[in-house]
């Protein structure tokens, strides 16, 4: 089993999911006492959420650089990011290191093929819901990538960075995204993609009418898949 390296801490709320998710799917596949060989790195999530609202991504993606080269240092045979908005800076990642870097974009993608969708609404962050880095990602592969409108865009936004990275969980909010996501596939969406980590702690498959693609436990799965594999 090779060790996974995650840089975590945006939020922390989010990285213990992942976290969990990783050594239970260990669990799953290998039974036992089996659990994930694994090394973590923890940021400040004030200090990126400083730099995010400052637009300072250069300074953003050499922090989360230097924490890819201390996982590799320490261990990690592959390495992934748990959050959705920094894969910003993924490039500056990957060059960062030798080992395999594992984007949630591409097994996001990927879910969203086997499942037979061709566009999807997309939920996170204002900046990856209006940023081109996640959706050109998807897009890449052939999948129709339709975002919430403005009004819609800050409610997702706000209940993130409001409630969710302090792990405050409310039926309201929840309501709030049931109505977004009712809205995307008035627009077109067959599934929509829970594009910020922190989303899941909300909803999930069983909250809305159509395929849910939830990314940090597509990612966890990858992870497993990845470490075990020959």
């Amino acid at each position: 089993m090779k060790t996974i390296g995650l840089i975590g801490g945006m939020s922390w709320e989010s990285s213990a999911l992942s976290y969990r998710l990783i050594n239970e799917e260990v669990r799953d596949r290998l039974g036992g006492f089996h659990s994930a060989r694994a090394v973590m790195t923890s940021v400040d999530f004030a200090e990126i959420e400083a730099l995010q609202a400052a637009d300072d991504w250069d300074a953003a993606g050499a922090v989360l650089a230097r924490e890819a080269q201390a996982l590799e240092r320490a261990g990690a045979e592959l390495i992934m990011l748990c959050t959705n908005t920094m894969h910003l800076v993924a490039d500056r990642i990957e060059s960062a290191v030798d080992v395999p870097f594992l984007h949630i974009a591409d097994v996001t993608a990927d879910a969203i093929q086997a499942g037979g969708q061709r566009a999807v609404g997309l939920l996170g962050t204002r900046f990856t819901m209006e940023k081109a880095f996640y959706r050109e990602r998807l897009e890449a592969r052939g999948i129709t990538v339709i975002v919430p409108e403005e009004g819609d865009r800050s409610v997702v936004h706000d209940i993130i960075y409001g409630e969710l990275v302090h792990g405050v969980v409310r039926q309201e909010s929840r309501q709030a995204y049931r109505e977004v996501v009712e809205r995307l596939v008035e627009r077109g969406a067959e599934g929509v993609v829970l594009g910020c980590t922190e989303i899941e702690l909300l909803v999930g498959a069983d909250d809305v009418d159509v395929a849910v693609h939830p990314t940090t436990r597509i990612q966890a799965r990858a992870a497993v898949a990845a470490a075990l594999a020959d």
